[in-house]
């Protein structure tokens, strides 16, 4: 097999080990990349006026040479299509013989790097890379989809707190549907797709990428959801649960508007392939910037809650019962603001000097354990939550037989105290109202 032939097959081969970012085949994303190259090769040959010489100007299938004299050399670059796999920039040369163009060299390998030692171990950080956030998004999936049943199931549990939580549920929800889809479906190797049909499934392509956009958006939004929720928990300007229609706005409107001006961007300005690459600005920081924005407002209000909760704790004014709720909020708020997206400000803000492995290794394998974390703080250890499985757990033990004598010695007691405790809830609904809003955990 000639070198350029075995580098190709190579690189379509490492196309499959990538981080799934694009929205198209990866082999047939490798095809569209020599397309590319080409199309520019034959425009760039055009306009040159030397056709009569010795050696024309062609394309190899790889690189693109400009026209020669007998016994000219022609040196350029490695090929661009490469270079997410050489590691040095090298050249290649062709001769200009009476016989025509002369074989390439030195050989590609040698030439650009590619036998670095270095790719093996690349290659085996993204096999495991995926492996982490696969298994993540999928244990992710499970428990929040048990977590929303168990929200939807229990009446004592909707109120306004939990109905933002339901939404957060659904966006983690979508995020990893839209990673799974796009790595079992649009990735699988079971489903070969012929590049060069590829043009015809480029609507599906770019609906899924629609569809994977709105769902990483939204997700950060239902984040900043939720920290205005507890912020205006704390600042009390007026009931949060008034404002719950504005927190569905902020959570779907707005990347419903983001992603609308984003397919138009696309459209317009770069309307090309499976709208995977970002060759044009703009359509790119129309995402980018909400999603920014998104974070930095999380930020500040977590040093704005982490501010109130310091002055609240602090007061003389805070009485005993009072201080536990607001400490249980505290730990709270420390524990869950962070997962709101404050972890993404550290490459937001310092993107450069940070080695691209380390920062794919946080994004993606920590990100798609969020959904899990997020699970398991809002739902399973939710004290009301907690409460509500085991009340509804002895139910079902007083229905096996053996619990009839337990519930007629339930039921007169109940019967005795009925008046005494109706007393009681009359006076603590207030304080239970504002218990039942506050306690996240």
């Amino acid at each position: 097999m000639r070198a350029p032939e075995l580098l190709t097959c190579c690189c379509c081969c490492c196309c499959w080990l990538l981080v799934p970012v694009y929205g198209i085949h990866p082999e047939c994303r490798f095809h569209l990349e020599i397309q590319k190259e080409e199309t520019k090769c034959s425009e760039l040959l055009s306009t040159q006026t030397e056709k009569y010489k010795a050696c024309p100007g062609i394309w190899d299938n790889l690189t693109c040479w400009h026209a020669a004299d007998l016994g000219e050399t022609v040196t350029v670059p490695c090929p661009t299509v490469f270079s997410n796999f050489y590691t040095k920039p090298g050249n290649i040369s062709k001769n200009c013989t009476s016989d025509g163009w002369s074989e390439t060299f030195p050989d590609f390998i040698d030439a650009c790097g590619y036998s670095d030692p270095e790719d093996e171990s690349k290659v085996t950080f993204y096999i495991l890379v995926k492996a982490i956030y696969t298994l993540g998004y999928s244990v992710s999936l499970m428990s929040l989809a048990t977590g929303s049943i168990i929200l939807c199931l229990f009446r004592k549990l909707h109120c306004t707190r939990n109905y933002i939580h339901l939404n957060l549920f659904l966006s983690f929800i979508l995020r990893a549907v839209s990673v799974l889809v796009k790595d079992d479906i649009l990735y699988s190797s079971s489903g070969t797709l012929h590049c060069l049909n590829q043009p015809s499934s480029w609507v599906g392509c770019k609906l899924s990428l629609v569809f994977f956009q709105y769902c990483i958006m939204a997700n950060f939004y239902w984040l900043l959801v939720e920290g205005l929720y507890l912020h205006t928990l704390l600042v009390a300007i007026f009931s949060p649960s008034r404002c719950f229609l504005a927190y569905l706005l902020i959570g779907w409107g707005i990347p419903t508007i983001c992603i609308g001006v984003w397919t138009a961007a696309r459209l317009s300005l770069e309307d090309t392939g499976c709208w995977d690459t970002n060759d044009h600005s703009i359509p790119w920081w129309v995402i980018r910037i909400p999603i920014l924005v998104s974070i930095l407002v999380n930020f500040a209000l977590f040093i704005s809650i982490i501010r109130i909760l310091l002055q609240k704790l602090t007061s003389p004014d805070v009485g005993g019962n009072d201080q536990s709720q607001y400490k249980r909020l505290a730990k709270s708020t420390l524990l869950l603001i962070p997962l709101f997206g404050i972890h993404y400000m550290v490459f937001a803000v310092f993107p450069k000097g940070i080695s691209a492995q380390y920062q794919i290794l946080f994004e993606l394998c920590v990100g798609s354990f969020q959904g899990l974390v997020v699970a398991v703080l809002y739902c399973f250890l939710n004290s009301e939550v907690q409460c509500e499985l085991k009340r509804r757990w002895r139910g079902l033990c007083l229905t096996q037989p053996g619990g009839r004598n337990y519930r007629l010695h339930s039921w007169s007691i109940s019967q005795h105290g009925s008046e005494s405790a109706l007393q009681i809830h009359r006076g603590s609904r207030t304080q239970s109202f504002l218990q039942t809003e506050t306690s996240v955990m």
